[in-house]
């Protein structure tokens, strides 16, 4: 299954105790590489989050955010009025000591420690809530990433039959090609006029030909273009590997062109390689 590295995925939910909202983002990159952004009280989610990601993703930058707000019956204000009767109590003793004390500041009591009380929450509830709605979040990201991947396989292979058509092209123009080249040479020796040694341009021949000949270069061609059709049928990520294979496929293309001799070689191999870029340039996206 091809995936690409690209993704976004946003998922809310609703509890009791409030509301969350998941937002994923990925990009390529060599490894995984997570980053988060948590509120306070649900911090300690990240091993958590790491592990899951871990086991659903190969590869690429991926960025969660999480969106807290707490429900109703967590944003209820309510006073401790005995705490508040012994502070108040409290600070009476201390201004009848001073002198021109300032009035206290009610909005400073409300900050003192335990004059606030709140419902209590259950953390491990809100954690396993929270933990469900992120597996939603990331099986959307990853839905996604599969249908872009399966765009750029489309893409590829596209490509990748193309590149057999200019194999087959070039095995084709090889008999020709060798032919005037050889029928070239003895011209140009019949225009000297000059006595040759027949067994030495035997051999000067064969040189030539063993040195024009592209088979090998050819067959490896058709063998990465397999190998990278057989890396499709892969459950396990395959971005490296696929990446390897586009370096392979570019050092045959290039070799061609050196061995080059003819301009419909030359062309041909001029378009193995824009097509072998173009496929490297998707391969970086993909998981």
């Amino acid at each position: 299954m091809t995936r690409s590295m690209t993704g976004f995925a946003r998922h809310e939910c609703s509890f009791d105790w409030g509301n969350v909202a998941w937002e994923i983002r990925s990009v390529n990159h060599r490894y995984l590489e997570p980053h988060f952004r948590l509120p306070e009280n649900l911090k300690a989610l990240e091993p958590q989050l790491r592990d899951q990601l871990r086991k659903r993703l190969g590869r690429g930058k991926v960025e969660v955010n999480l969106q807290y707000q707490a429900g109703e019956k967590n944003q209820q204000l309510e006073l401790n009025p005995d705490f508040l009767g012994k502070l108040s109590q409290a600070v009476d003793c201390v201004a009848q000591g001073l002198t021109n004390a300032a009035p206290l500041n009610p909005l400073e009591v409300m900050r003192w420690p335990g004059i606030i009380q709140t419902a209590p929450l259950d953390f491990e509830q809100m954690q396993s809530d929270a933990l469900s709605g992120f597996d939603q979040a990331l099986t959307q990201l990853i839905d996604q990433r599969t249908r872009e991947g399966t765009e750029l396989q489309n893409l590829i292979e596209t490509r990748l039959d193309t590149i057999v058509e200019l194999v087959a092209k070039v095995r084709t123009l090889m008999p020709d090609i060798l032919a005037n080249q050889k029928q070239k040479i003895l011209e140009k020796i019949n225009a000297l006029q000059v006595e040759i040694d027949q067994s030495r341009l035997e051999q000067e021949l064969v040189y030539l030909a063993q040195k024009s000949d592209v088979d090998e270069e050819m067959d490896r061609l058709e063998t990465h273009v397999a190998e990278v059709k057989h890396c499709f049928k892969q459950k396990n990520p395959i971005g490296r590997r696929l990446d390897f294979l586009m370096q392979e496929l570019n050092r045959e293309a290039n070799t061609l062109s050196s061995k080059s001799t003819v301009s419909d070689t030359t062309q041909i191999a001029v378009d193995l390689k824009v097509l072998i870029e173009q496929m490297r340039e998707q391969v970086q996206n993909i998981e």
